[in-house]
């Protein structure tokens, strides 16, 4: 079945509605986004010191190697596939996620999906940014040793981080404003540099810990392998859930940069090579890193931030983290300023413009203190499960709607009217299939997360995601 996007005869077309549009909401006019741009955003999205960490928890849950990175292919295979049935409404319509939701949740309606998906992308801006300025951390005190009492929190520290912490999560936070505020050609081009930098560093990196420790010394097992046999399936299936769980707010609006593929094919032939392939290399470089850590420094070490801190040479300690902290930035626009951009502008076009929106954002990820929501493997693992409870059920009821209810026929120019007779205004703009069908799914999600075990919580995004998808058919069907 092929893609059918209807459009009113230009002279029969009432005008858009100002409540739904402004120039960035709009249906884009040209689409030139290739392949590498999206393999590019991929490996902006992948090289941070947030994605090396969590590929690094998943080696020490007692698994052998072999078995987690079966689990990151399995689990990012399944990020690939999700990625590319949310991808293709937007490239086919050349709308930003909140606009393609508006099929789904109706005119007004898709505000709500939109304000959840902005708000979750403050708390995951703020993390990166927190995770970036760490970088700039230990450049500063490489080069000013002086400054060593200014990043102790206990002493010079204010809301749990430090006056050098907070300078340079204040100097992240206004570099990633001036990029952002330059518009999408110049993320554009910034995210095309920053993933293929930070490889160069990685390589580089790995080559020389392997050198100094010789490939014998290296256990790639970064713990004593304690789980074998069918007891290994469960933590298996825990490692492959919280790698959807990593990418699933990326993942939800993805079409936020889909709709600038020039083709879907072109989108799909970027999300494989970006996703599987660039991945799979990714944690085997993080693996390699983090083992020859233990014969190195003699211990291990999980953080890329803290490995080259440990160099001897200044030059490399300051180009390592400047380069982490550049990749960090990378994810941090794609992922966390753009979406939230276009979602709170959707709320009031015509009052918040694509750049206030991503301000709203900024300003936001101070005020939640970032640095408290990372602060522990424990913690990391509990905001991922909170996260996937609320993205799982918008994911489910996007692909439920679009793909089976709408099978894939989208009248563009209803998404952009408040006419009660139009396409998407179901009732009073707002559609109650796919609200009910949201609320039960999120609501049952954070259930299991509070209430169940740390493992069944893991799986918190499959479970909102599924129940949303068969609560919104089921709604639809019967409506």
């Amino acid at each position: 079945m092929t893609d059918s996007l209807i459009h009113d005869e230009a002279e029969l077309r009432p005008p858009y509605d100002d409540r739904l549009t402004n120039e960035d909401l709009a249906p884009l006019r040209e689409q030139r986004w290739g392949s590498y741009n999206f393999f590019a955003f991929w490996m902006s999205d992948v090289h941070s010191v947030g994605g090396y960490v969590t590929a690094g928890s998943l080696f020490a849950l007692g698994l052998a190697a072999w078995q987690v990175l079966v689990a990151l292919l399995i689990g990012i295979t399944i990020v690939y596939w999700l990625c590319n049935l949310v991808a293709r409404p937007s490239q086919a319509t050349g709308t930003p996620y909140p606009v393609i939701s508006r099929v789904a949740f109706g005119v007004l309606g898709a505000n709500v999906p939109a304000i959840i998906r902005g708000l979750i992308a403050v708390a995951w801006y703020g993390i990166q940014t927190y995770l970036a300025s760490a970088s700039l951390v230990v450049v500063a005190l490489k080069l000013w040793p002086g400054l060593a009492p200014y990043a102790d929190v206990a002493t010079h520290g204010f809301a749990g981080l430090s006056l050098l912490g907070w300078g340079a999560f204040l100097a992240m936070w206004v570099l990633q404003a001036a990029v952002f505020w330059n518009g999408m050609e110049a993320i554009r081009k910034f995210i095309d540099f920053c993933g293929p930098a930070v490889y160069v560093v990685m390589f580089l990196l790995a080559g020389y810990l392997v050198m100094e420790a010789g490939w014998g010394a290296i256990d790639l097992d970064l713990v004593d392998v304690t789980i074998t046999g069918w007891a290994s399936v469960p933590v298996m299936l825990t490692a492959i859930a919280l790698v959807v769980s990593y990418f699933s707010g990326p993942m939800l609006n993805y079409g936020d940069f889909a709709r600038y593929g020039r083709s879907f094919a072109a989108v799909k032939r970027g999300n494989f090579l970006g996703l599987p392939v660039n991945f799979l290399a990714f944690a085997l470089l993080t693996v390699v890193t983090t083992a020859a850590t233990m014969p190195v420094f003699g211990e291990l070490i999980t953080d890329p931030v803290e490995t080259v801190a440990r160099l001897d040479n200044t030059y490399a300690v300051v180009l390592g983290a400047l380069t982490f902290m550049i990749a960090t930035i990378g994810i941090n626009i794609v992922a966390n300023f753009v979406s939230p951009a276009f979602d709170f502008s959707n709320v009031a076009p015509q009052k918040i413009s694509w750049r206030m929106g991503g301000m709203i954002a900024a300003v936001g990820s101070v005020l939640i203190t970032p640095w408290n929501l990372y602060s522990s493997p424990e913690v990391i693992h509990y905001t991922l499960d909170t996260l996937g409870a609320f993205i799982g059920p918008l994911y489910g009821v996007l692909i439920a709607d679009y793909y089976l209810v709408k099978k894939r026929q989208v009248v563009v120019d209803e998404l952009y009217t408040m006419r009660p007779d139009g396409a998407y205004h179901y009732r009073k703009g707002y559609n109650p299939a796919a609200i009910v069908a949201t609320a039960v799914g999120a609501t049952v999600a954070m259930l299991v997360v509070f209430l169940g075990s740390a493992d069944v919580a893991a799986f918190s995004w499959f479970i909102g995601a599924g129940l949303a998808f068969g609560g919104h058919l089921a709604l639809s069907r019967k409506r």
